[in-house]
């Protein structure tokens, strides 16, 4: 894979995230948003599948040392650590029946003004754990431009 690949590889990745953290966002401002649009597990999110797939090989480059990468994973499993919260006060895994709410698994749920407020606070610290995030990814960002593409070609 060429290095300019790669960067596009990263960029769609950093791009999903913030799609993802917009779409929690929307969830709080009450917009009908499916459960399975918002991943809670940190595999399953557009950015988790880059970094657990193309994103590993960048471990072995000189100058992007595994603790930028670990960095990475430890702050985008905050990411949906934080989120779990939230999604617990929007959805519920009540018994359900019928064919697509057995499929689904979860319902949504209406809130309180006192969950609402508690999601808004849940949000603000996910959002700060996102900005962090977002520096890391940056940062990874700006080392693999400074890498010579043969390298990356080498790895890939």
């Amino acid at each position: 894979m060429k290095k300019e690949e790669v960067l596009e590889h990263l960029r769609a990745a950093k791009s999903a995230h913030i799609k993802w953290v917009q779409k929690a966002k929307l969830l709080i401002n009450g917009v009908d948003i499916q459960e399975s649009s918002i991943p809670v597990d940190s595999t399953e999110c557009n950015f988790g599948k880059w970094f657990y797939s193309d994103g590993q090989v960048l471990n072995s480059l000189s100058n992007n040392p595994l603790e930028c990468m670990q960095g990475i994973e430890k702050l985008h499993f905050e990411l949906h650590d934080q989120y779990l919260k939230i999604f617990n006060i929007y959805f519920s895994n009540e018994k359900k029946t019928g064919f697509f709410a057995k499929l689904f698994g979860f319902t949504r749920k209406s809130i309180s003004d006192a969950e609402l407020q508690l999601s808004e606070t849940y949000y603000k610290e996910l959002e700060e754990i996102s900005k962090k995030l977002l520096d890391e990814i940056n940062r990874l960002e700006r080392r693999l431009i400074a890498i010579p593409a043969e390298k990356i070609e080498q790895l890939v």
